[in-house]
């Protein structure tokens, strides 16, 4: 019988992962897809589809097209704070599977070519706790260890993002444990929990692979307060701002909350500064009655079947910001009344909180990982780092309530070996 390698991997989510289902139901307009357990899972068509896309090789030979694929890859499971996957029917989950039964929501809202919020476009979607780790396999059925060994690297590429809204900081992973050997079909079992005869790459030199993106590592600290509002209140204030907790597998439970600061609100606030620099570096102005360009080869663009727009993907990366949080300590909440403006006075009944977080001490830093594709060049990239440089000076903003002094920050961008490229981090 035919040998062949086979290769078991478990990943950890580095930032929560958008695995949808393709449905809705009556609570979230974005679910996530589950297995017959009812645990989040992430299906091997889609492994398979990114792992294609990322190949340099003969990827019609290797990933089948007129013939079958020589790869095989399964379901991504859900592992147990044993380690374990569950390939059966549970019919009473642990403490810590229980904790997947209420994922978090992100709620969002579609913005317009404007920069401000479409009419009726807000939406929700369920993420997977980051922390979360998942076990598959891949089964590779020729005798060329060279390509199967090549196509395990792709794992290992900082820009490999797995499930939807990449672009909104989702998808990121680490490759927690790869185990590989080349053996007769015969002589091991399909199940993801059978790893005995297998052996740890642990350790082992993976070959380099080619550099696509450059990193930048926005590093920044609070002048005072911010807030990336979560969109609900709470028995404090009217207004909250984002907490999210992770999964700890040290612990066998969730963390306590963390701040987040969603990817996707420093790429919209990016995004609107990048568009300002690369006009003003084009010249293009209100006088000058030539016409404001977008940044669509950074920032993509949104499909409109009615104005003739294909639309096409972003070549940014940005992942969301965890970091530990004392709630005690760490929120400030503000009184507020909104304000009749033809008056001046206050509107009767129109009191309200919001609460902020509050910087720690002079050494609370946040650190944001952005991959920018090597091919942005130009007017275009001096445009974006323009932007950055604006955040680390206190000029741009980010957050919530910014109208009211808070999200500003300063701070300096490195690069992926540490070095300031722009702005200064020892002030």
């Amino acid at each position: 019988m035919k040998n062949r390698y086979m290769a078991h991997i478990v990943i950890e989510a580095e930032t929560p992962l958008k695995v949808g289902s393709n449905a809705s139901d009556f609570i979230q307009d974005a679910p996530v897809q589950k297995d017959w357990n009812g645990l989040p899972m992430i299906l091997g068509t889609s492994i398979a589809g990114v792992l294609r896309k990322e190949f340099n090789g003969n990827v019609a030979d290797t990933f089948g097209q007129d013939n079958g694929s020589k790869v095989i890859i399964s379901n991504a499971l859900l592992l147990d704070e044993k380690g374990k996957v569950h390939e059966e029917l549970l019919l009473q989950k642990s403490h810590f599977l229980k904790i997947f039964e209420n994922l978090p929501i992100r709620e969002h809202t579609a913005i317009n070519a404007k920069g401000v919020t479409s009419n009726g476009a807000k939406f929700d979607e369920k993420v997977v706790y980051k922390g979360s780790h998942f076990k598959f396999s891949i089964e590779f059925v020729e005798e060329d260890k060279t390509t199967f060994e090549s196509i395990l690297n792709l794992l290992s590429n900082p820009a490999f993002r797995l499930g939807g809204g990449s672009t909104k900081g989702f998808g990121k992973f680490k490759v927690y444990d790869i185990k590989t050997a080349y053996l007769p079909l015969d002589s091991y079992s399909s199940s993801l929990n059978g790893s005995e005869v297998l052996t740890s790459l642990n350790g082992e030199a993976k070959a380099s692979l080619p550099k696509t993106h450059t990193t930048y590592i926005l590093t920044i600290k609070p002048d005072d307060f911010f807030m990336f509002g979560s969109g609900f209140g709470d028995s404090d204030a009217d207004m909250t701002p984002v907490l999210e907790e992770v999964v700890d597998y040290g612990i066998k439970d969730l963390s306590t909350k963390r701040v987040l600061i969603p990817a996707s609100s420093i790429k919209g606030a990016i995004a609107h500064r990048t568009t300002y620099h690369f006009n003003k570096l084009k010249g293009n102005t209100i006088e000058a009655k030539n016409g404001v360009e977008s940044i669509k080869g950074i920032f993509g663009e949104a499909k409109n079947s009615k104005k003739n727009i294909a639309g096409s993907k972003g070549k940014i990366l940005i992942s969301d910001c965890f970091k530990s949080f004392d709630e005690t300590k760490q929120t400030k909440t503000f009184d507020h009344v909104s304000i009749e403006r033809f008056t001046g006075g206050a509107i009767e009944g129109a009191l309200f909180q919001e609460k902020t977080v509050a910087k720690k001490d002079d050494n609370d830093c946040y650190e944001i990982e952005i991959l920018l594709e090597n091919t942005i060049q130009g007017d275009e990239l001096k445009a974006f780092e323009n932007s950055l440089d604006d955040i680390c000076s206190g000029m741009l903003s980010l957050g919530g309530a910014t109208t009211k002094g808070h999200g500003v920050f300063k701070g300096c961008v490195k690069d992926e070996n540490g070095n300031i490229i722009i702005g200064k981090c020892d002030e």
